[in-house]
């Protein structure tokens, strides 16, 4: 399976993360997050640190916070990990869905 973040170049601990979230998988589609090209971005923003950026497959999805969740956690479950930033795009609610994730910047 061809990885849905382009890069030119990926740390290994950015591949290590896309690897492990592209597997979950959407219920409401039964496909993986990685088949549905719902990861835009993962990036090590510092040592230890990575930011997810996802997109869910509508802008009202109704289980938005529980796949950004599931990212986050599976995210820090990686070793090498220390925290996972999920942002999720283009839903309706993402500011909000952000700070749930996330909690207060």
């Amino acid at each position: 399976m061809q990885p849905t973040v382009a890069y030119k170049r990926m740390t290994e601990l950015e591949s290590k993360v896309l690897a492990e979230i592209e597997k979950i998988v959407d219920p409401e589609t039964e496909l993986a997050i990685g088949e549905m090209k719902m990861i835009q971005l993962v990036k090590e923003t510092k040592p230890g640190v990575v930011q997810i950026d996802f997109t869910p497959s509508s802008p009202v999805c109704p289980i938005a916070v529980k796949l950004a969740i599931e990212i986050r956690d599976r995210a820090e479950n990686v070793e090498g990990v220390e925290k996972a930033i999920v942002y999720v795009r283009g839903h309706m609610m993402e500011q909000e869905i952000n700070k749930k994730v996330n909690g207060p910047e």
